[in-house]
């Protein structure tokens, strides 16, 4: 897989802090948080908002934390113990149970009756290594955040965890930032239940490929 921008770690750091706010709008309505684009500006720069409710204004700005910890600490590296961090701050303030600690509770996914299983971190981190071996960085970004969508490693946040820390490693090697188009939402979890239940991610991953990545042409 190619990758579709060839960008320095500076560019690509510029265009997350250019358009975090859109990122993290995005994010939220994916993950079922229902703000507006101004209602999460507004949450962003720290203002009153009225009619969200507060367990949305923490979300929104746990993703915020999030996003400030990825970009400080880029070279850090990308594992396991990384993954629980970014899941300990996306669930902070008590919007998840357990965040950051690995699930040990089955779990149900909306729309559709396959169940992941219980995961095991001796095998998380293995599967985890092996996504990370994979040559084209874009590539290993998409099914790492697929990947991680899938496997349901925490109780909550597991799509805003997955994003996230795939686009840690679109931003260390310069390939722009993964994030799905509201226009795209409906067919994106379509996509997304299909490779929930078969467990083949090729049709998503080229989805994501041609319609969900952000950057700028050089």
């Amino acid at each position: 897989m190619k990758d579709k921008f060839t960008l320095t770690q500076e560019q690509n750091i510029f265009v997350a802090k250019r358009n975090i706010v859109d990122y993290i709008y995005k994010s939220a309505n994916l993950e079922g948080i229902h703000v507006t684009f101004p209602e999460t500006q507004a949450i962003f720069d720290g203002a009153g908002v009225e009619g969200v409710k507060v367990e949305d204004i923490i979300k929104i700005n746990n993703l915020k934390r999030a996003w400030q910890f990825m970009l400080d600490t880029l070279d850090r590296l990308t594992d396991f113990d990384y993954l629980c961090i970014l899941n300990m701050i996306i669930g902070s303030e008590g919007s998840i149970y357990g965040a950051g600690k690995i699930r040990a509770y089955d779990v149900r996914i909306s729309g559709t009756n396959w169940q992941p299983p219980i995961p095991f971190e001796y095998d998380v981190r293995n599967e985890m290594a092996d996504i990370l071996k994979i040559e084209s960085a874009t590539e290993k970004a998409i099914t790492l955040m697929l990947w991680g969508m899938r496997r349901q490693i925490f109780i909550d946040g597991n799509k805003r965890t997955s994003m996230m820390i795939a686009n840690k490693e679109m931003i260390v090697n310069g390939c722009g930032i993964i994030s799905i188009p509201n226009e795209h939402i409906k067919t994106f979890y379509e996509l997304l239940i299909k490779f929930y239940e078969t467990n083949d991610m090729e049709k998503i991953k080229i989805f994501v490929y041609e319609n969900c990545i952000d950057g700028i042409a050089l």
